[in-house]
């Protein structure tokens, strides 16, 4: 029977965490990465002021487009890039199941930029955020995917 490898992304929109279940079956953090944008301040990510314009029979002054929130902007580009580097890991074989855990926000998100290759291998999703939950936690929240039988490709 071919060993299966399990792939835990746990993502909030600003961080990532990839974790996996070592030799004894606890989870432990392999990867991470961080947003560029996660602590910045909107003013120091861009403008979100829509553009200006002149009404030409008074002196007003009218918005022209809508505003932007930023952050949000920021957040969904973050997890396209993580969509991203899960399609390559998939591609490179670097494991055979997949959980994603998320907001359901960002789970959406994330699901919807993986490839059709991911998708296959997903096995389940999690609407919730765990980033600061610590690894000898999360089998409280992910044992259904990291038990032993299941491991054992039951």
């Amino acid at each position: 029977m071919a060993h299966r490898v399990l792939r835990i992304a746990i993502v909030d929109g600003e961080h990532t965490r990839f974790v996996q279940p070592d030799a004894d079956g606890e989870l432990r953090t392999v990867g991470s990465i961080d947003s560029a944008s996660a602590h910045l301040r909107s003013r120091d990510i861009g403008t979100d002021r829509p553009g200006r314009s002149f009404e030409s029979s008074a002196s007003a002054h009218h918005a022209v487009g809508q505003r932007h929130d930023l952050h949000a902007m920021a957040k969904e580009q973050f997890v396209e890039a993580v969509a991203e580097q899960l399609n390559a890991a998939c591609a490179r074989g670097e494991f055979s199941e997949l959980v994603l855990v998320a907001p359901p926000r960002a789970l959406r998100a994330l699901h919807d930029a993986l490839d059709a290759a991911t998708r296959a291998r997903l096995t389940g999703t999690l609407e919730k955020n765990l980033m600061k939950i610590p690894d000898h936690q999360l089998s409280l929240h992910l044992g259904d995917w990291v038990s032993p039988a299941r491991r054992a490709g039951t």
